[in-house]
């Protein structure tokens, strides 16, 4: 996370990295843009939906990370939870298995992180706390990207 990358090329290695490490079927990157979370990186090969999935912080099992600002795990039919909301261009909206945590800069809270499993999982303290560290590490680079893009700016002026 260290090298001179763009912000979305680390993503996606981020994402790359996370799915290889917990075995999932499915890793997303949501970011906060304009009050909704947008879908900004994901493991799926087909990335059309980039840019294109946004929902509300009042929406779903994501939007419920985000404003909780809290850790969720479900084992099996994440599906069938009550906060559950379907996106019919997700795939990952069938899998069983779900972990999520929040990405939090300054404070508040940037993103989500999402890892999905086609079956059902019990996910280990293990696989929490890297994902949460995952998390962290995430916010921090956020906000490294964002000095860095302020600086340029103020140079280039």
């Amino acid at each position: 996370m260290t090298r001179d990358m763009e912000v979305d090329d680390v993503l996606h290695e981020i994402v790359s990295l996370v799915s290889e490490f917990l075995s999932c079927d499915s890793c997303l990157i949501y970011l906060v843009d304009e009050g909704e979370l947008v879908l900004y990186a994901s493991s799926d090969s087909n990335r059309t939906n980039l840019g294109k999935v946004r929902l509300r912080l009042s929406e779903g099992l994501t939007g419920w990370v985000a404003r909780e600002r809290r850790l969720l795990a479900i084992s099996r039919e994440a599906y069938a939870d009550p906060r559950f909301k379907f996106f019919k261009d997700l795939p990952q909206d069938t899998f069983e298995a779900f972990l999520s945590v929040p990405i939090i800069s300054q404070g508040k809270v940037v993103g989500v992180i999402n890892v999905q499993h086609r079956e059902p999982r019990i996910h280990s303290g293990g696989d929490m706390e890297m994902l949460s560290t995952i998390g962290e590490q995430v916010g921090c680079l956020l906000v490294l990207a964002q000095q860095k893009s302020s600086a340029a700016s103020g140079i280039a002026s």
